[in-house]
């Protein structure tokens, strides 16, 4: 019998069935996919082949993991060398993002934003909060928002407080599996909350001595939304560790830099000091955004060179 995977705990997954059953499954054996070394195998949103083990009690057997159209991965948070798969199966993902009470850094919009290019999900920002910008952060909201729809992404202003950009989030979301992410803090239970009234997630406060977020999701979970569609809602993070990526492959990975890679002087250029580059060229030319530049350059610098 398929299922599709709504919630992992570690051991056990929640499963619903083709008849829209739920069921208590855990894994059969050890599995190795695709040869990630993962920190858990099974991953919301994996379609799974289940056996049935007791009706009483709802519980089952995954017996195999059905072939993936996609998933985001990241640093695993406790194993810098192993991967944690953030979910599978997606149609596209949101960033929910904030400009005040935490601020939301460029950088991690930018590590958010080449994860889903790696694996070929559309990207959404949305920055949250609203009703408590000022003037200060309205004129960066729409700075951002000039710089990322440049590029091609699509960006929402929003405020769960007031309801502004709810009904242009649902459309949105409407018969799509969405991946939500976002720091600790941003508002993201308090946005799905008003998406989907009633899953009643928990939201948490900001911790006051380092203005960063509590921590209120602890496991992957996807909910149905009312008129199709499905969101899973990931942990609150505090950075976006990228996996599986070398420095020959970052600039392919923004978008505007992607255009240009083809009339650099040499095919294997970094964009930092090699002459007759096309990305250096059209940042100097405005053509590019600096602060995505500098976004790449630090992406750059943090990549770990491999050593054989």
């Amino acid at each position: 019998m398929k299922a599709i995977v709504y919630k992992s705990t570690g051991s056990w997954y929640t499963v619903k069935d083709g008849t829209g059953k739920w069921h208590n499954a855990r894994m059969k054996g050890i599995f190795k996919i695709d040869e990630i070394t993962s920190t858990n195998p099974v991953a919301v949103g994996d379609e799974v082949d289940i056996d049935v083990e007791n009706e009483t009690e709802e519980t089952a057997i995954i017996t195999e993991i059905l072939p993936r159209r996609n998933y985001i991965n990241r640093q695993s948070p406790r194993h810098k060398h192993q991967h944690h798969i953030v979910a599978a199966n997606l149609d596209q993902s949101l960033l929910v993002a904030t400009l005040k009470e935490p601020r939301t850094s460029q950088g991690f919009i930018d590590r958010f934003l080449v994860a889903s290019e790696m694996y070929h999900v559309p990207a959404i920002i949305v920055f949250n909060k609203s009703d408590l910008y000022r003037k200060k952060e309205i004129e960066k909201y729409e700075q951002w928002k000039e710089m990322y729809e440049q590029v091609g992404y699509k960006v929402f202003l929003a405020s769960a407080g007031n309801q502004e950009g709810i009904e242009e989030i649902k459309k949105e979301l409407a018969g799509k599996t969405t991946l939500i992410s976002g720091h600790s803090g941003v508002g993201k239970s308090s946005l799905l909350n008003v998406i989907l009234p009633d899953a009643e997630l928990k939201t948490g406060e900001i911790s006051g001595w380092s203005g960063k977020g509590q921590h209120t999701t602890t496991f992957a979970e996807m909910f149905d939304l009312p008129g199709g569609g499905c969101i899973i809602d990931t942990p609150g993070m505090r950075e976006f560790g990228l996996v599986d990526i070398e420095k020959q492959e970052v600039s392919h990975y923004f978008p505007e830099m992607r255009e240009r890679l083809v009339n650099c002087q040499f095919n294997n250029c970094l964009h930092v000091n090699e002459p007759g580059c096309a990305v250096k060229q059209a940042v100097a030319d405005g053509e590019i955004s600096e602060d995505r530049y500098v976004s790449y350059v630090n992406i750059l610098d943090s990549i770990e060179e491999k050593t054989y």
